[in-house]
């Protein structure tokens, strides 16, 4: 992950020029960004980390706090915020408490934020070795048991129906998909026609993870060409072996 920050702030301010300062010293490339959601969208192009630099003088700055929240989770940034008590607990009452590395209170010791960012950059490095899995499955429970289940090796995405998956496929890369095999609207097999028919994700690998286990339900499924079809009551181990096998056939072939 390249030590590159987004700092959302005036850029007339002297506590936001003293941080830019403090944290190029220690390698950091940082872009000073005004508080508008124009340049932001722009300029978050260039970085996974974003600082908030709050001096809101009794300003609303909810219609900003409420695009940073959504940005998060589709950019899926490191992002930290810093203010005043008050400003902070108004910010944390939008974005929610796990979105955020860090909450740093006025006055800033620069020097605590660089050692949040380094940590920051090693958990991104990490991040970026893991393989990316998305699941789409319209039943909410299952969704995050088994992003619980997979988190620890691998990153893990969620759609929780067919054309969410495809929508998130079009603006994201996944080295698997995990594709569940009735849901309403738009069914497994047509989610996965649809996939196979998309340029940017036909090549990507999909294992159905499905509850039915009837020989009609198998037969369509095999004939749409799966990597695998695994059932939902499959012991929790013996799915993780199947995919970490999976990935470990493909890196043997890649060899």
């Amino acid at each position: 992950m390249e030590k590159k920050v987004m700092l959302i702030g005036d850029s007339k301010s002297f506590m936001v020029n003293a941080i830019v300062k403090g944290v190029d010293k220690e390698g950091y490339q940082v872009d000073t960004v005004r508080p508008e959601i124009n340049d932001i969208s722009e300029c978050v192009k260039k970085t996974g980390i974003v600082l908030l630099y709050l001096d809101t003088k009794g300003e609303d700055v909810s219609e900003l706090l409420v695009y940073l929240r959504d940005l998060i989770v589709e950019k899926e940034l490191y992002f930290g915020i810093i203010g005043n008590h008050g400003e902070l607990e108004d910010a944390l009452k939008i974005i929610p408490k796990e979105f955020v590395f860090y909450a740093f209170e006025r006055p800033l010791n620069v020097k605590d934020l660089v050692v949040e960012l380094d940590r920051v950059v090693l958990k991104g490095n990490e991040r970026e070795s893991k393989k990316k899995i998305l699941i789409i499955d319209d039943d909410p429970t299952m969704l995050k048991n088994i992003k619980l289940l997979l988190s620890d090796k691998y990153n893990v995405y969620m759609a929780n129906s067919g054309m969410n998956g495809i929508t998130f496929l079009a603006k994201n890369e996944v080295d698997l998909i995990l594709l569940d095999y009735e849901m309403p609207v738009v069914s497994g097999p047509k989610v996965l026609e649809m996939i196979k028919s998309e340029p940017q994700s036909e090549k990507i690998p999909v294992m159905f993870l499905t509850g039915k286990g009837d020989k009609d339900s198998v037969m369509t499924a095999v004939a749409l060409k799966p990597e695998k079809y695994l059932l939902k009551t499959m012991p929790p181990a013996e799915l993780i072996k199947n995919i970490d096998d999976f990935f470990e056939m493909k890196k043997a072939k890649s060899i």
